[in-house]
């Protein structure tokens, strides 16, 4: 191919120009006999060969074979002579041939003499060159294309092949460590060592805020609101009010031993003696030793004569847990309010109420009036959570005693806990009457509760008034309530039996078969509520730690960390989602766009997005698992410059 290529001054040379002199040209092709076919200064100047037929030397030889002339040869194909045909014939040999016989095909194929075709199901199936891996489900034995027995392979997809592996049908686990030790259904589709084997799973692309169907009701994209991304305005502002309460203190008030920073509950400064026989207040109070918050009940001028007492009840009621009882922790005495107090622990619930506090409570104070009945619903709930703690306590051979409306809190919506319990069983420890008895009392107590409520009139006016007379003004009420308030003020049945709780519980089946319906409705809501709160709490420490990262100085011997390496695509992407503009450069502050690119980076899905520069002049299109690497190595190089551990 180098011969055949020349230029301008190639040609210049092989061919001779006329106005070359001083030069042996007389064996030169004249240059204008080649291009325009004769020369002008043939018989005056020009020295160089004019005749075309006479062979030139050198490369002015290989020109004159390459031109294109009247006297070239024609172009004719090799398979015909002037327009004649050329016959094709087999050669005599080829009629003794032996027939084409594919490898593979079995012995008895071969000496079928009548098969003169080729056979395609004798034929084996093609295997990649050093590769013998099995891939069979039936047979771990045959390697891969190996024939059967009657010359035909077995179906793949035959189910006969498929039983062994779908024998094992535990359920697949795709957070396993390695995707590949997959030990349950499709086991037997992975053979060890196999090709597949080092195929790694893809773990599922985790979704933002994925809904439970099931609760949430039917919303068009205009009803929704910011909020629907969180729990409710109204359950936030309660649980930040229960922690505001929490941290409440009081000066003035003495450290005990074990608590400190008590802070006083009681809404009322008068003194009342008609539950205990003593004085009571009630603080809330810090303990030392572990930090959790307690209610302590102080009795105020109480001296404790048997130790004996005290060790039994708190034997008994320390292993009381029940979620309709607040739970007892322990007793102990204390000087250092300046008397002589006895003083119960017990687990501190948020503003709670009681539920005098809660239906009977007058701005003006007046105890003599009559307040709205409480609805048939609330009342039932009450009935059946009451019942509920009291059949736990009497199957322990315990008994309440102190059922009464302004010991009994109200800490959630409609539910209830049964407080001051153990009390009446230290003051009144020598009293020693029968646990029979106390918990008959039980049922009285917890009938005049329910009436009380369900006539609007206090415990000072109910006692006052015929208890037959409230029972039958009633006539709001189903017959069903009327019937189980009458069982329970009623201690004695017609039979002379005494009537027990777990008599009373099965009056009211119906009505706990619905309580418990209602509780589970609740839960449900719950779980949803808490489902939002974890999508929210990994994109909160996410932009903690991206907070950390973006917009810090010198880090070690680098100055000017943030601004370099991986941590400037970082401050790109911070633009990307926390400032973004319109069209018209108005600022996009769309949260779903954002809470949608934080979980997408938690996850580091392999969805690809375009960073840009704030002057246009650098782009990067980076996918959410890149940058999840450079955020983590990102935040461990923090780590390893700082003394305090990670978030």
């Amino acid at each position: 191919m180098a011969a055949s290529r020349y230029n301008s001054n190639d040609l210049r040379r092989q061919v001779g120009s006329p106005r070359s002199k001083g030069r042996d040209t007389k064996d030169t092709l004249c240059r204008n006999v080649v291009i325009y076919g004769h020369c002008r200064y043939m018989d005056t100047t020009c020295n160089f060969n004019h005749d075309q037929n006479k062979p030139a030397s050198g490369p002015s030889d290989f020109l004159s074979k390459k031109s294109f002339n009247a006297d070239s040869p024609s172009f004719t194909p090799s398979g015909q002579n002037l327009g004649q045909a050329k016959k094709t014939t087999l050669s005599s040999q080829a009629a003794n041939a032996a027939p084409f016989t594919p490898r593979g095909v079995t012995a008895s194929t071969q000496q079928n003499a009548d098969l003169t075709m080729f056979n395609p199901a004798g034929a084996r199936e093609f295997t990649p060159s050093g590769n013998t891996q099995n891939y069979e489900l039936g047979n771990s034995n045959m390697g891969n294309g190996a024939a059967q027995d009657n010359g035909v392979f077995s179906d793949p997809f035959a189910m006969n092949s498929m039983a062994p592996a779908l024998a094992n049908n535990a359920p697949f686990n795709p957070y396993a460590g390695d995707p590949s030790a997959v030990s349950g259904a499709g086991a037997g589709f992975y053979s060890s060592g196999g090709a597949y084997a080092s195929v790694p799973m893809q773990q599922p692309n985790y979704h933002l805020y994925q809904p439970y169907d099931a609760y949430r009701g039917e919303l068009q994209p205009w009803q929704r609101s910011t909020y629907d991304y969180f729990i409710p305005a109204a359950m936030r502002e309660e649980i930040q009010k229960k922690m505001f309460a929490t941290q409440h203190t009081m000066p003035g008030l003495p450290k005990l031993e074990n608590y400190h920073s008590l802070f006083s509950l009681d809404t009322s400064h008068r003194k009342n003696t008609a539950c205990f026989g003593y004085h009571s207040w009630v603080y809330k109070a810090q303990k030392v030793t572990t930090g959790l918050h307690y209610v302590l009940r102080r009795l105020e001028g109480y001296r404790l004569s048997n130790d004996q007492s005290v060790m039994s009840v708190m034997r008994d009621w320390k292993n009381v847990r029940h979620e309709n009882i607040v739970s007892f922790h322990e007793t102990f005495t204390s000087q250092n309010f300046g008397d002589s107090s006895l003083i119960f622990v017990y687990d501190w619930h948020p503003l709670a109420k009681t539920l005098a506090e809660q239906h009977f409570s007058s701005p003006l104070g007046n105890n003599r009036q009559r307040y709205p009945a409480v609805p048939e619903g609330i009342l039932w709930s009450y009935v059946c959570q009451i019942a509920s703690a009291l059949y736990y306590l009497h199957n322990k051979n315990l008994a309440a005693r102190c059922l009464d409306l302004s010991k009994i809190l109200v800490t959630e919506k409609s539910r209830i806990r049964l407080g001051s319990c153990a009390i009446l069983d230290v003051v009144q420890y020598d009293h020693n009457r029968p646990i029979q008895e106390l918990q008959g009392e039980d049922l009285v107590k917890f009938g005049k509760v329910i009436l009380c409520l369900a006539t609007g009139m206090p415990p000072n006016l109910l006692q006052s008034s015929n208890t037959k007379a409230a029972l039958d003004s009633l006539v709001k009420y189903s017959r069903s309530l009327r019937d189980a308030l009458q069982f329970l003020l009623s201690p004695v049945a017609s039979n002379g039996q005494p009537h027990t709780i777990a008599h009373f519980l099965t009056m009211i089946a119906p009505q706990l078969a619905q309580q418990a319906n209602n509780t589970l409705r609740e839960n449900d809501e719950q779980q949803y509520w808490l489902a939002r709160e974890i999508e929210n709490g990994r994109i909160a420490r996410n932009v903690m730690k991206l907070s950390a990262i973006l917009e810090r100085g010198d880090l070690g011997s680098q100055s000017n960390w943030s601004e370099v390496g991986d941590r400037f695509q970082l401050k790109l992407f911070r633009d990307y989602v926390f400032h973004r503009v319109d069209a018209s450069g108005k600022p996009d502050l769309g949260l779903g766009h954002m809470l949608s690119c934080m979980s997408k980076l938690d996850a580091g899905v392999d969805e690809q997005i375009m960073l840009t520069s704030r002057d246009n002049e650098t782009v990067f299109v980076i996918t959410y698992r890149e940058l999840r690497g450079m955020f983590e190595r990102a935040f461990n190089e923090l780590i390893k410059f700082s003394k305090s551990p990670g978030l």
